[in-house]
């Protein structure tokens, strides 16, 4: 049997990280068709009610219940609007690790979110799963992404040339895909010790 994790939400002092409800589609959809999730991340685009609808309710839960990760929506604690997503993958569960990501609404970037919102699940991961590691990736050129990984204690552990692609705005106000560096970032149970906020 495929261990997966479990359906829970965390909340920090600011946020609550869940499961995405319909309530959602609509931030949702204005979240992934931001130019910068368009740039950094490969979700379609345009992204679609219909997509969005269909991410929050198949294949975001069938993360979970496969075993591959979890999906959870970033929403704030006071008004519980969307402010952004995070996602583990790639879980390997006989080396208790998994790989992060995460995305920012444009309305909820500047707040420390994203930062945040690593660190919660840093700590649910080491703690309450008993994981050894958490890894980050994030593209050369993305350095508010970078950023969030040193804000969220993670440690630079090299760099793999030419790994993945982004998108970049062409001069006719479209996009077109180029080859980008990924800087692999790493955050272990004895680092979160020294995390600022943790």
């Amino acid at each position: 049997m495929t261990p997966t994790f479990p359906d829970i939400s965390i909340s920090t002092e600011r946020l609550v990280l869940r499961p995405f409800e319909e309530a959602d589609l609509r931030e949702l959809v204005d979240m992934m068709n931001d130019e910068l999730t368009v740039a950094w991340t490969p979700v379609p685009h345009p992204y679609t009610l219909d997509e969005g609808r269909a991410w929050a309710t198949r294949v975001a839960p069938a993360e979970r219940t496969q075993g591959h990760g979890i999906v959870l929506a970033v929403t704030e604690h006071l008004t519980h609007r969307l402010v952004g997503t995070v996602h583990l993958s790639h879980t390997n569960w006989r080396a208790r690790s998994s790989e992060i990501g995460y995305i920012i609404a444009p309305w909820a970037r500047g707040e420390g979110y994203a930062a945040e919102a690593v660190l919660a699940v840093g700590q649910w991961l080491f703690h309450d799963q008993h994981f050894e590691r958490l890894e980050l990736r994030t593209a050369a050129g993305n350095t508010a992404s970078q950023q969030v990984a040193q804000k969220a204690g993670c440690i630079s552990e090299g760099i793999l040339r030419n790994a993945d692609i982004v998108r970049s705005r062409t001069e006719d106000g479209g996009w077109t895909d180029i080859r980008t560096d990924i800087i692999v970032w790493g955050l272990l149970p004895e680092d979160l010790e020294d995390a600022p906020g943790a």
